[in-house]
């Protein structure tokens, strides 16, 4: 019964060491490392937009009708004043031949005054003559001489309604030729709006039957960048770009204008940056979405440095202990230098704090301008706990629940 006792005893001893030693002891700290390299970085500032036409023409119709003929469709190449729709021109060549009549009407009128105007400057003329002879009165050479005056004012009046159905002739005229709807520019029909048998109406605004792309082998891009970026922006710069269409394809361009007036939308304030594209093959169409890369920033052969290690910072008591060298580094800079910025390196176990100057990022790295760290040098950019498990979730220390 001793004996038993005794066993009991030692092994509470052996399982309270145990238990004491695997509690008590310090968990294991380990760290993802990363190998300085060189290579080329390039900034770039990312935006969306829509792909459309240099230059695109609206083409209307000055005059109200019905659409007789259609001489385009869709994709159609055009020339300049080549025909490419018709307005029924009854109702206008009756309006020609309305105004056609009256002016003629209106010349015949004038001839009129002349010819009266002639009489009665005769008839003036031999008044005055009786009139000194004493043949005439006074009151019929007055009478005379009223008639003389208003057959003038009958050729003023008459060469007034001349001028007015001449002018009347010519704007129906115009109305004629303005039936024949005409290409203004050289390129292709990217949109109709009309058919043969619709009727069109100019009375209020000229309606759009017509959409003419003048050059689709010159697109160009219409960016929103936002106003946190537009500074780095340029005339000039390389642009790449992805459209849907294309997934697999890098388009590329150039930026050719930065408009100044702000959009704002629900308080977000973004600036157009129009991209100049080449697309001789014609693979870009009106309206396609881009995604755009524009580079405003390129540098070979430079030092890269993970973005990861700047965010890395310790997060034990003993490791900030080891890392405590890096009190006061970074605060300090001169005026004309870039700042000063932390990475650790993994020395004795333990990181230890090195001072870096950085230039230009990407969405991955960042480039190292100056500090003591060399190609190959290994530095810290994640801290991985020996008690986190590899994949990632934590179990309940009670085992699962059921």
């Amino acid at each position: 019964m001793k004996k038993l006792i005794i066993s009991i005893i030692v092994g509470l001893l052996v399982i309270g060491g145990v238990l004491w030693f695997w509690l008590g002891r310090t968990p294991t700290v380990s760290y993802k490392l990363a190998k300085l390299e060189r290579g080329t970085i390039i900034s770039a500032v990312s935006a969306t937009g829509t792909v459309n036409a240099v230059t695109t023409v609206l083409v209307g119709s000055q005059v109200s009708g019905t659409i007789l003929k259609l001489h385009a469709d869709y994709n159609s190449r055009v020339q300049q004043g080549q025909p490419i729709a018709e307005i029924e021109p009854a109702l206008f060549l009756a309006q020609v031949e309305q105004a056609r009549g009256n002016w003629m009407n209106a010349q015949a009128t004038l001839q009129k005054a002349r010819v009266t105007l002639a009489d009665a400057t005769r008839t003036l003329e031999r008044n005055q003559r009786l009139l000194a002879q004493g043949v005439v009165s006074q009151s019929d050479f007055d009478t005379s001489q009223t008639v003389y005056e208003s057959a003038q004012v009958g050729i003023k009046a008459a060469e007034a309604s001349l001028i007015q159905t001449r002018g009347a002739l010519h704007q129906a005229e115009t109305n004629l030729r303005n039936a024949t709807i005409r290409s203004p520019v050289d390129g292709i029909v990217i949109s109709r709006n009309v058919d043969v048998g619709q009727t069109v109406a100019a009375s209020f605004q000229t309606p759009t039957l017509f959409t003419i792309a003048q050059n689709l082998t010159k697109m160009q891009i219409e960016t929103s960048v936002d106003e946190s970026d537009i500074s780095r922006a340029q005339l000039g710069q390389p642009v790449s770009f992805t459209v849907d269409a294309y997934p697999d394809r890098t388009f590329k361009g150039q930026v050719t204008q930065i408009r100044s007036a702000p959009i704002t939308v629900q308080n977000v304030v973004t600036y157009v940056v129009v991209v100049q594209v080449d697309n001789h093959e014609l693979l870009l169409k009106p309206g396609m979405t881009a995604n755009v890369s524009i580079e405003t920033g390129r540098k070979d052969a430079v030092l890269k440095l993970p973005s990861a290690a700047l965010r890395f910072r310790p997060r034990s008591t003993a490791d900030k202990g080891a890392a405590s060298v890096a009190k006061g580094m970074g605060t300090q800079k001169t005026a004309g230098e870039p700042p000063k910025q932390l990475v650790y390196q993994l020395k004795d176990g333990k990181p230890l704090a090195v001072e870096v100057q950085t230039g230009i990022s990407d969405t991955s790295t960042v480039e190292i301008t100056a500090g003591s760290l060399q190609e190959g040098d290994q530095v810290i950019v994640e801290q991985l706990d020996s008690k986190k498990k590899k994949g990632g979730n934590s179990g309940s220390p009670m085992g699962p629940r059921f």
